[in-house]
């Protein structure tokens, strides 16, 4: 895990490419290093497994191109936000440095997501504090807090604070969702039938970014909500 500019965060592998895959693809093209970080394998998942899932993140991670995509082996479904937790996702951030995070909603249908955006975002502050000290290859990690947190938008449809224009990636994040082909539609799989296997969630999905494009005056966008303040050097940086 070399350094990134952003570091992605899901609790499942493909909560970011159905959230906020294009804000990636975005800051790629634009030359800004990207890492996705899986805090479990997604072993409850109805279809397919863990072992599935896994070679299905490395082929949507290089679609996306990102630096790298680290799995955690969590629970899933019965991770909880403790020391322990908080620690391993401290190592990752000291070691790559992000200077944005990007992670689950703070409250969604799925229990995990709000629950890991709560993990994450104290993980990100305590990973500030001198005092917490934490080793990677037996080397003590020096302390590292990123500059902003932003949580993307998933299931439930919550007011973002933050749109994102990804209007010219939209292809590109599809084939980023599909590479998850037993969680996703695929008319060939006799697989159970899930809340998010239907044509109609895939499409629900790029719905809600039109929704979002149509209100900055783009085609397509990803929203985000945040804790704190968005700030800016000037009025023209949030044109």
């Amino acid at each position: 895990m070399e350094r990134v500019d952003i570091l992605a965060i899901g609790v499942h592998p493909d909560d970011v490419e159905l959230a906020c895959s294009g804000t990636i693809l975005k800051h790629i093209a634009l030359g800004k290093k990207v890492g996705i970080l899986d805090l479990t394998l997604g072993e409850l998942g109805t279809r397919g497994d863990k072992n599935v899932r896994t070679q299905e993140a490395k082929a949507s991670a290089k679609i996306l191109g990102v630096t790298f995509r680290h799995q955690l082996n969590m629970s899933d479904g019965f991770f909880e936000n403790n020391k322990e937790h908080q620690i391993e996702i401290i190592k990752i951030l000291r070691n790559c440095c992000p200077q944005i995070v990007l992670c689950n909603a703070i409250n969604d249908r799925h229990p995990d997501h709000g629950r890991a955006a709560k993990l994450v975002a104290d993980a990100c502050f305590y990973s500030g504090l001198n005092k917490i000290e934490t080793y990677f290859n037996n080397q003590l990690q020096n302390s590292w807090r990123p500059k902003a947190v932003y949580h993307y938008i998933q299931d439930y449809f919550i007011e973002p604070d933050l749109v994102i224009d990804v209007s010219n990636f939209i292809e590109k994040k599809r084939e980023a969702i599909m590479a998850f082909s037993s969680q996703f539609y695929n008319p060939k799989s006799n697989e159970p039938e899930t809340p998010i296997s239907s044509k109609d969630f895939i499409e629900s999905v790029f719905a809600k970014m039109n929704i979002w494009g149509r209100s900055i005056g783009v085609a397509y966008a990803e929203g985000y909500t945040s804790a704190r303040y968005i700030g800016a050097a000037n009025l023209f940086d949030l044109l």
